[in-house]
């Protein structure tokens, strides 16, 4: 690997030590119904976007909220003396992707045949601290 690329992977690097972040692959959920919950949290503080999974009746706000408990262990194990609630933490980004579609088929009238796509996502949640992006 070249100097400059070595140099700028280094700094990636550097950049990412204090961004904790969890991903969730293959969901059986639509991308559609789990982006609704995403950009409910996006941006909010850890505790508020926690509170508000929990009390949500979608069934994508469940495993988004294990999705978030994980990210914050995560963020502990990286940073073993600090405090969470001293931490400021928040939900810097979170981004939906479409994973792999199931293909079934259902039975239609006159010997047709109509095509089920189950579809699934993966989710990746970044944590950040407000303490360390207004320096």
């Amino acid at each position: 690997m070249g100097i400059r690329k070595h140099n700028s992977a280094a700094l990636i690097k550097e950049k990412k030590a204090d961004l904790a972040f969890a991903k969730l692959n293959n969901c059986p959920t639509s991308p559609r119904k789990m982006r609704l919950m995403a950009d409910l949290i996006r941006g909010e503080d850890v505790n508020k976007a926690l509170y508000i999974l929990k009390f949500s009746k979608q069934h994508a706000s469940e495993r988004l909220e294990k999705l978030l408990v994980s990210a914050i262990a995560n963020w502990q194990v990286k940073n073993e003396e600090e405090n969470v609630e001293d931490a400021n933490l928040y939900v810097k980004e979170v981004f939906v992707d479409s994973a792999r579609q199931l293909k079934r088929l259902r039975p239609a009238p006159q010997g047709r045949a109509h095509r089920i796509r189950k579809r699934s996502n993966h989710v990746t949640l970044i944590l950040g601290s407000r303490n360390e992006d207004n320096n």
